[in-house]
């Protein structure tokens, strides 16, 4: 449903990230991780279109980005690290802003569930500026899943949200990866991630340290206990001999 090829992006002549390859299944969540300054807003930005790479191929669900962005814009979702609402509109506004911008037919059912789902029963003529933090990010969220993308890109989602809204966004990620959606998910929470990634994804400086299942993770850093957290996984991979070169990709 993703795959990045030799992706490298430069600003001004000096690298955000260099020769970077992988690829995301049908229903998998990767969790993409690393220090400040890694390259993970970066990647996810190249992914939605903003960015456009300086060198290599990115593809989502089977359009290159670049040569296909509307095609490709279509099937994705971008949700940013801080929410981004128009603050004269209202929370049903913003769903009804979305589903012309989508072409979504029909979409007041659609929307309705959302709004259940995400806990905003009664916020619906609620303007975005009399929004908390956390009720801004599941507005986002809510007009992100609108169009029911086959991918979602998500940087930093559990900002501002509280334990029960973190728990409301894992069971809705969920569902949608049993149903075959793809999903992107970059934060520092690691201990937050653990149970609803199945692929990890750790840079540092721009470059992939180590990339796989848990299980892989453990296994191409060979110092770790079997049963190490996901939290010692990184810490090794970035501040370890593994991290202080870090793994070309392959």
């Amino acid at each position: 449903m993703i795959r990045v090829q030799q992706f490298a992006k430069e600003f001004g002549g000096q690298p955000a990230v260099d020769d970077l390859s992988f690829e995301v299944a049908p229903g998998s969540i990767l969790g993409l991780v690393g220090p400040n300054g890694a390259g993970k807003t970066t990647t996810l930005r190249a992914l939605a279109g903003i960015l456009p790479p300086t060198r290599g191929t990115l593809e989502v669900a089977g359009h290159d980005v670049v040569a296909e962005p509307l095609e490709a814009k279509r099937k994705l979702a971008f949700v940013p690290d801080v929410p981004h609402l128009f603050e004269h509109l209202t929370v049903w506004e913003h769903l009804e802003f979305s589903a012309r911008i989508y072409g979504v037919a029909r979409w007041e059912a659609a929307a309705a569930d959302l709004v259940r789902e995400f806990e905003l029963d009664g916020r619906e003529e609620t303007l975005a500026d009399e929004l908390s933090l956390g009720m801004s990010q599941k507005v986002v969220m809510c007009c992100a899943l609108l169009h029911d993308p086959e991918v979602l890109l998500l940087d930093e989602p559990l900002t501002g949200l509280d334990p029960r809204g973190i728990r409301t966004l894992y069971r809705a990620l969920g569902r949608r990866a049993q149903a075959g959606a793809s999903a992107v998910l970059s934060t520092h929470l690691l201990a937050q991630i653990g149970d609803l990634c199945d692929r990890f994804l750790i840079l540092k400086e721009g470059r992939r340290l180590v990339y796989g299942s848990r299980v892989d993770l453990r296994a191409s850093l060979p110092t770790l206990e079997a049963d190490a957290s996901l939290e010692e996984i990184f810490f090794e991979a970035t501040e370890g001999e593994r991290g202080l070169g870090g793994e070309r990709p392959r």
